[in-house]
Order: structure tokens, then sequence, then C-alpha cells
């Protein structure tokens, strides 16, 4: 099943190389620093997958509106989920619709009352005690229900677990609505609150009530959905419209969470809203990084850490952005600083000036910055094909 999957990836490689001729193919390859020793533990683990010795793999996206978007979360999903064909696993949902903003096509959220966003990525809200999502959404409405479901898609279908994450104070509870039968475990330490379900299933509804007049808000973080019953790929796509490495540094919660989850591997996709800015320099830039990475290794020290360099773009349409070149420069002496690995997106898409290309294609949007639903799918077969090649060629174990 493996070769056969790998061997059609190579093969879409091949067949849209000449559909494409802008897109850099020699490119497409994963660079490592100067030790690649967790990159190949997270090879060595991947490998234990594939042959059935290890259930779940584990991997984290942190980024902006184009992971946000989903899109190519959801492909690259696909793509790993595929090497097994199982039917576990899970991901990280963050309610977006009940906060009216755009969510991933896999899942989405609802409910009867009224709830307030909070994002880090802009800088006049005052968010306090935002999670790894790098958003928030709060009610103080007095009865609700809230809940998520999972829609049609190809690699998770329904799950028997699930954890919510949310504040813990004593003026509102919640609960299951419905015949659901599960086992309620309180973390407050962690961040919340897991249920195990009797039986699998693709939706879920809480009944939220306030217990007294207090003000305190009822916030809500997101949740991680999974089916433990068999083995799969777990994705978290941590994204937020709007993020840029200073905002994820505001995520007061941001280690906590994510070391619940204990990342196999961590991708780091940050950059394009840094260079939006008039007010961007490499030395900020990689100092927050830095940080970010600390945060990394504080909640999961032994995960692979995956850098992207940055997808060419506009600025507000008027023009190229010659500062992605830039970033394309502090992603690689962050890569050899911190021994980690990158895969260089800016050099795939074909570099300065290539998002036009695409967009006349009809790759990427008007605003040459984000992109179509078939732009994303080809960075996630492409950017999958570059991790398998690596493991093929030097996982060794």
């Amino acid at each position: 099943m493996f070769l056969f999957f790998f061997a059609s990836i190579l093969l879409f490689a091949q067949t849209e190389q000449t559909k494409y001729p802008f897109i850099n193919y020699a490119a497409n390859k994963i660079v490592y620093g100067k030790d690649s020793s967790s990159m190949l533990s997270f090879y060595k683990k991947m490998g234990k997958f594939l042959n059935g010795k290890e259930k779940e793999l584990i991997i984290v996206q942190i980024g902006g509106s184009h992971i946000q978007g989903g899109m190519w979360g959801d492909k690259l999903t696909t793509n790993f989920q595929n090497l097994r064909a199982p039917k576990g696993g899970g991901f990280f949902a963050f309610p977006f619709k009940i906060v009216k903003t755009n969510s991933p096509p896999y899942f989405t959220s609802f409910s009867n009352g009224k709830w307030k966003p909070c994002r880090t990525a802009l800088v006049k809200n005052t968010c306090p005690n935002v999670g790894m999502a790098q958003i928030t959404a709060t009610t103080n409405d007095s009865a609700n229900y809230f809940g998520m479901k999972i829609l049609e898609n190809p690699h998770h279908k329904n799950f028997n677990t699930i954890r919510v994450y949310h504040n813990f104070n004593k003026s509102f509870s919640f609960n299951i609505k419905g015949d659901i039968k599960a086992k309620r475990q309180d973390f407050e330490t962690k961040g919340y609150t897991q249920f195990i379900l009797d039986a699998p299933v693709d939706s879920i509804v809480f009944e939220l009530v306030r217990k007294d007049s207090s003000q305190r808000d009822f916030v809500l973080y997101g949740f991680d959905v999974r089916n433990t019953d068999e083995a799969g790929i777990y994705y978290a796509a941590l994204g937020a419209n709007g993020a840029s490495t200073q905002s994820v540094l505001r995520c007061q919660l941001f280690a906590q969470q994510l070391k619940t989850l204990q990342p196999d591997l961590v991708i780091l996709s940050l950059g394009v809203n840094d260079v939006q800015g008039k007010t961007f320099s490499s030395e900020d830039y990689i100092a927050h990084y830095d940080s970010i990475v600390s945060l990394v290794r504080q909640a999961s020290p032994t995960c692979a850490i995956l850098f992207n360099t940055i997808t060419d773009n506009y600025v507000r349409k008027r023009g190229p952005n010659k500062k992605s070149a830039t970033v394309e420069e502090c992603i690689y002496k962050l890569t050899e600083k911190h021994n980690a690995a990158l895969w260089d997106i800016y050099a795939v898409m074909g570099g300065y000036k290539s998002i036009y290309k695409w967009q006349q294609v009809g790759l990427a949007k008007k605003d040459k910055i984000h992109f179509t639903a078939k732009g994303y799918h080809i960075f996630a077969d492409m950017m999958f094909d570059a991790i398998m090649n690596s493991y093929y060629y030097n996982f060794k174990g």
C-alpha cells in the first residue's frame, strides 16, 4: 500500500511539472541543519507506524491564514493517512464558525449563544490567556449549547474521545447534551475536560449553564477529537488569520496546551504577515522564532521541527514583496541554529514574483497572498513528497 501510494505521489509531481513549468521541482526537498537526529527520530517513529508497531503519528502545523483555511492541512492529512489507510487518529478543531470566521473544510462548529472572539494577531486586542489556537471564543450567556461535527472528508470519520479545552471557573458548568454515554474527567492543570465515549460519533453537543450571577466568562480554546480504537494520523492546524511570529508569543497558554498534544513533528509556517508590515527586521524575526522554538521544545523536547520559508506575496496588491527573500535567508539561519529541518516553499514556488504566475493559472487569489484550494493542495502534495523522499533516502532504521 505504501509503495503504491508513494509512487502515485511521484507520478503526480511528474504530471504537474509539465502543466506548471514555473514551479521549481528540483527545489522540492528537505534541507537539514548541522544535526538531523530529531528528524531522523521522527522518521524512525513513522517507520514503526507504517509497519504497524506505532498506533499514532502526531503532526502540528503552526501558521496564519494559510493554515486556518485548512485546505493545505486537509490534503496533507489525507496523504499521511493514506500511507496505511487507517480509520483512527484525529485532529484539533477550534470552533471558528461560532465566532463567525472561516473554518477548515473537514469540520464545523455551532452554538445558539453569543460568542466573542479574541485573536492575538490583532494588536488592539488585549486577550488574556490565549492558547495554542491563537484565538479564543468567550461567552457570558446564561444558557446555551455549543458543539462540533466532522464533515465529509477522506481522512477522519468519527471519534470516541474528545477533549474540550476551556478555562475552569465555578460560574459555569457544561456536559454532553443528548443520549451519548461517556466517562468524564476534568484535568484542570492541563486545561481541558476529557470525555471518553461508549461508541464513536461524528458530532457532539454540549449544554453550557451559568450557575451564578457573577460576570466571569466561559472561554473555549478548542476541541481535540480522536478515534483511539484504531491507528491513524493526528493533525493539529494551529493557525489564525493574520498571525505572525510576534502574535504567537502573545499566547500565554501556548506551551502548556501544546504539551498536551506531545507532537512528533512541528511544522513552522509563519512569516507572511511579518513581512506585510513596514517595520519588519531580520533581527526581530529571528528573535521571535528563537522564542517560539523555545516554547515548542518546552512542550515537546524531542519532537522534530520543520521550518517553512514563506510563500511569495505582494504587499497590499501593489507590488511584489522583496522581503520574502530576506525571510528565506533567515529561515536557513534558523535551521542551522536549531538543528532543524527546512522545506523551502519560496524556492519551490519559483521565487520572487512567482505568485503572479500562480495567480494567472488559478492557483492563487487576486490578492496575491492567498491561494485557491488547488494551490494549497499542490503545497500539501509537494511537502508530503519532500518528506517521504527524505524518509526513503535517509532513514536507515
